[in-house]
């Protein structure tokens, strides 16, 4: 796998709740963090583009403002449509009180 991480924010600028957006070349990638926990995933509704950071997280799961379409933060998943395809999850570390994630899908 490659090693090129990319850097989101410091650990104590992402509290529970909140998210952060960070960008691996042309792929905007949402961290968020679920009561301690980090998860990021791919910032793009598989249902029609639209961005999934800011919207509604209910437990573990965000919500496109668009139409209403759920994906599990942990999996990428679907768990209510219109989407039918899942979204990109991503690997996410914290070293030296960074938090860090890249896309690693084509390694």
């Amino acid at each position: 796998m490659s090693e090129n991480w990319i850097r989101v924010c410091s650990r104590a600028e992402l509290l529970p709740g909140e998210y952060r957006i960070a960008w691996d070349g042309d792929v905007a990638i949402a961290v968020f963090n679920i009561d301690g926990e980090l998860y990021a995933v791919e910032d793009v509704c598989t249902h029609d583009g639209g961005e999934l950071a800011g919207g509604p997280v209910h437990g573990y799961e965000v919500e496109c403002v668009r139409h209403g379409a759920r994906f599990d933060l942990r999996t990428g998943a679907v768990t209510c449509p219109p989407a039918y395809e899942p979204i990109a999850k991503f690997p996410v570390k914290v070293e030296d009180a960074a938090v860090f994630t890249r896309d690693d899908r084509w390694d």
